[in-house]
C-alpha cells in the first residue's frame, strides 16, 4: 500500500530524514520507534505533504505523492492522527468529527452515520457530543483525534506518538483500540516512543536513529532484539504482558 524509497527531507539546511525506505502492506500494523530527535515525525509530515522532500519517493497504491498538497493525499486515502492530538480545542466534540469529513462535503447522510458510528466505538464521546473538545481528558481528546481521522474514510491511518502524555492505563485501551482497529482490516503505521507497547500489536517494526533505519524485522522479533531492548526498552528481558 505504502512504498517508501530512499527519502531524504530537511527542515532548513538540517536533514532529518536521511535515505529511507519501507514498506506498509495493506492490512497490517506497522510500527515506527526511535528516540526524540529520530526523524520519526519529520518522516510522516513528509507522508503527508506537510514538508517536501529533497529526493526520493513516497507511492502510495503504485501512484507517487511525494509532491502532491497534502489535502490531495487525504483523498487519496491517508488520514493523520498528529503528534500532540492537534484537535480543535474551542470546537465541540461533534464539530471537530465534522471537520474530519471534509473530504465528503455534501454526503450528509454518510457523515452522520459515520458520526454515529464513531459514538458506538467510543462511548465517552457519545456523552460529550456538545462539550468543547479542549475540556476532555488527555485520553479523550486522544479518542476524537482518532475518531476525526477515521471520518475520511482512510485507507491508511497513521498515528504519531498516540501514548504521549497519557497514563498507562489510557495507554493500554488506546492500543487495544488500535489494534482492533488492524482487526477489523485497516492499514495503520504506529509512530511511538513506547516501543514496547507499540512492538506487542505490530505486525512489523522499524528502528530510527538520527534520520536512519538501523533495524527493521517481525514486531516479535525487535521485542526479543538485543540492541533493541538496551536501547529503547530499558534492558528487560521482555515487556509482553504490560498491555495485558
Amino acid at each position: 500500500m505504502l512504498d517508501i524509497s530512499n527519502l531524504h527531507a530537511y527542515y532548513g539546511n538540517i536533514r532529518a530524514v536521511k535515505g529511507v525506505s519501507m514498506r506498509v502492506t495493506a492490512g497490517e500494523i506497522v510500527a515506527i520507534i526511535g528516540a526524540n530527535g529520530a526523524g520519526k515525525s519529520t518522516l510522516v509530515n513528509t507522508i503527508c505533504g506537510l514538508v517536501r522532500p529533497r529526493e526520493g519517493e513516497i507511492s502510495f497504491e503504485s501512484l507517487p505523492i511525494q509532491c502532491r498538497p497534502a489535502e490531495e493525499i487525504v483523498r487519496r486515502g491517508i488520514s493523520l492522527v498528529p503528534e500532540g492530538r492537534q484537535i480543535f480545542a474551542t470546537m465541540s466534540v461533534e464539530a471537530n468529527l465534522e471537520m474530519g469529513a471534509f473530504i465528503h462535503k455534501g454526503k450528509r447522510r454518510q457523515i452522520r452515520q459515520d458520526i454515529t458510528n464513531m459514538y458506538e466505538r467510543f462511548p465517552v464521546l457519545g456523552q460529550r457530543i456538545h462539550q468543547l473538545a479542549g475540556t476532555l481528558s488527555g485520553g479523550q481528546q486522544q479518542m476524537l483525534a482518532i475518531s476525526r481521522a477515521l471520518m475520511s474514510r482512510p485507507k491508511l491511518l497513521i498515528l504519531d506518538e498516540p501514548s504521549m502524555g497519557l497514563a498507562p492505563l489510557v495507554i493500554r485501551d488506546i492500543f487495544r483500540i488500535i489494534e482492533e482497529l488492524r482487526n477489523e482490516g485497516r492499514t495503520i503505521l504506529l509512530i511511538e516512543q513506547n516501543a514496547c507497547a507499540a512492538l506487542q500489536i505490530a505486525d512489523r517494526g522499524y528502528v530510527m536513529e538520527t534520520g536512519n533505519v538501523v533495524l527493521e524485522g517481525k514486531g516479535a522479533d525487535l521485542l526479543r532484539h538485543e540492541g533493541v531492548k538496551q536501547a529503547y526498552l530499558g534492558g528487560k528481558r521482555s515487556c509482553i504482558k504490560t498491555l495485558e
